[in-house]
């Protein structure tokens, strides 16, 4: 089936075209991953090379910022990698959000639990005192 699909797309020059578009910045991806910190990796996404300038979507203005500045950095880079990159353009679409990582829950240690336990003792009856009653009690 695969195979069918591919021969389909090399039959027709525009396919082609596509096909051969995609690989380009499948591969200016992969190179961009490389160079760059692992956060801006999973929050960024090459959109296009033209004319030697790679365009770079972001979610927000911060990152954007970052990026601009490390751009004569990252296109050193990339050229050493084989890229045929002049420069960088970094693009804010708010609607590109990256892919997070979520949230991870964080964990009291039995030592800590312990002292909010024992903290939690010398309280009067209050809100506080029932809230770090339960933080002590509660387990992982």
């Amino acid at each position: 089936m695969a195979q069918q699909f591919k021969s389909l797309l090399d039959s027709n020059p525009e396919f082609c075209q596509l096909l051969n578009k995609t690989q380009v910045l499948s591969d200016m991806q992969r190179h961009f991953n490389c160079v760059v910190p692992a956060f801006f990796a999973q929050s960024s996404q090459v959109l296009n090379l033209q004319s030697g300038v790679l365009s770079i979507a972001v979610g927000n203005a911060t990152m954007a910022a970052k990026l601009r500045q490390l751009a004569p950095e990252l296109t050193a880079l990339l050229q050493n990698r084989g890229c045929e990159v002049s420069g960088i353009r970094v693009k804010v679409q708010v609607s590109f959000s990256g892919k997070r990582p979520g949230p991870t829950p964080r964990k009291l240690g039995e030592t800590a639990r312990k002292t909010l336990d024992e903290f939690s003792r010398q309280l009067e009856d209050s809100p506080l005192k029932l809230v770090l009653k339960r933080m002590g009690k509660a387990k992982d």
